[in-house]
């Protein structure tokens, strides 16, 4: 029984992973190495949370019980008493692979692994441990205090069991899942990301101004977001690893990189988490 959810890495991601863990009544422990970064990840759990509670959907009792059920540190140790162990750490593989081998031989045989990657291949992670029966991808939607959805992916040795554990702690959590099969990009990115791309291409060739793309594609197809201002709140350095994973993967040249996003990257220019990407933001 699952009862201490442990998740690595303080961002955008682990942050709002141990905020929905915490709030389904699970004790959380989070590590990670920046001591700015575990800060940053205290402070936007108590900011999400008080909204919460300004709009009514949370007591102030709740929010204060659920931020002592989460505890931050920067050592991976403070995760020995977790079950189940979360890891959003930046999309890179080795870095995965690192903390992967690292978890694998410090928890108990018991503990199952789950990378929350949104592209990279689920068995080629889960190899990195001795443990790829209890290893599996469990993709959140950011910000995943509010996206219902969790993508599940299965490598090639993950056990029924595994499965079902991961459902019934995703359901907890208040979130729908899919299963998706272990492919570049799985379900989500391997239809979202070509579409970004695409409409980077339209940007570069001049074929509209970046508010002319959005606009059509908010107001033509019933997007709540244009591409490309979606593009700056994912990330464009995001953007552009995930084009990369799957066109590596796939071999197929409709998944080569735009140069423009790539541009924009190399710039630093990688949207609203630095306050500028296709848009400026005030941060």
């Amino acid at each position: 029984m699952i009862t201490a959810v442990g998740v690595v890495g303080a961002g955008q991601m682990g942050s709002g992973i141990a905020q929905v863990a915490a709030q389904a009544g699970y004790s959380v422990f989070v590590s990670d190495v920046s001591p700015d970064a575990l800060k940053k990840g205290e402070a936007t759990v108590a900011g999400s949370l008080t909204k919460f509670v300004e709009k009514g959907k949370l007591s102030s009792d709740d929010a204060s019980s659920i931020q002592k059920r989460i505890r931050w540190s920067d050592s991976l140790a403070s995760l020995n008493d977790a079950q189940f162990v979360i890891e959003a750490a930046t999309e890179n593989e080795a870095l995965k692979k690192k903390i992967f081998a690292n978890l694998d031989s410090q928890l108990g045989s018991h503990v199952i692994l789950a990378s929350n990657t949104s592209s990279i291949s689920i068995t080629r992670l889960a190899a990195a441990t001795k443990r790829a029966d209890r290893f599996i991808g469990m993709h959140f939607m950011n910000p995943v205090p509010l996206m219902k959805l969790v993508e599940i992916i299965c490598g090639l040795s993950t056990s029924e069991e595994t499965l079902a554990t991961v459902r019934s702690v995703a359901e907890k959590m208040g979130k729908i899942t899919t299963r998706s099969a272990d492919y570049p990009g799985f379900i989500a990115n391997r239809i979202l990301m070509p579409m970004i791309n695409e409409a980077f291409f339209a940007l570069m060739e001049g074929l509209a101004k970046a508010e002319d793309i959005d606009i059509t594609m908010q107001l033509g197809t019933n997007h709540p977001m244009g591409p490309l201002k979606l593009a700056d709140f994912i990330g464009l350095d995001t953007c552009l690893a995930i084009m990369e994973v799957l066109h590596e993967g796939m071999g197929d040249d409709k998944y080569r990189p735009c140069p423009l996003l790539r541009q924009y990257v190399d710039a630093g220019l990688v949207g609203k988490k630095v306050g500028r990407g296709v848009y400026t933001y005030g941060i």
